[in-house]
């Protein structure tokens, strides 16, 4: 019992007698926000861009299959009590089948926007990263934390960050 004792008080007073040069060294610490660099970055805007441009045409595609299956659905509710059961059915049937499609097409679409949306959020996360990484070695910051509750605008390097960004 007295070895361990012995050995509980070496580590006890070991470890005092290290704690004061491990508190006393002073670490730069820096804070981001990654959503507001995120939103400010040339990059983000340059990729919605591409994306709104590469997904324009499936779009327009998209609006005008709705607005043809709306004219059917009206034309069936306006003239059909006019028409024949045969004609009415027909117009049902081709009512739910371009339904199935539109809704087939829009899942695709939806898969298909978010599938790239992630490829080319990905790139730009990178690319912040990278600039992180860059102003916190020119500033010569030992940490660089991100998301916290609070932060004084002298630890916040945000932007600076966006600035490199726009580089």
């Amino acid at each position: 019992m007295n070895i361990k004792l012995l050995i509980s008080v070496l580590i006890v007073f070991g470890l005092s007698s290290i704690a004061p040069a491990i508190m006393s060294a002073e670490f730069k610490i820096g804070v981001v926000n990654p959503t507001k660099i995120l939103e400010a970055s040339p990059q983000t805007d340059a990729a919605r861009q591409l994306l709104e441009k590469e997904f324009a045409t499936r779009d327009r595609d998209l609006v005008a299959a709705q607005q043809a299956l709306k004219e059917l659905e009206d034309r069936l509710a306006k003239d059909g009590a006019i028409m024949s059961e045969k004609e009415s059915d027909r117009i049902r049937r081709d009512i739910a089948t371009q339904q199935r499609e539109l809704k087939r097409d829009m899942t695709t679409f939806q898969e298909d926007v978010n599938f790239r949306r992630n490829e080319e959020m990905g790139k730009v996360q990178k690319l912040i990263g990278e600039a992180v990484i860059a102003v916190a070695e020119e500033g010569g910051y030992d940490i660089v934390l991100a998301n916290v509750p609070y932060v004084s605008p002298k630890a916040d390097i945000s932007d600076s960050v966006i600035e490199k960004l726009k580089k």
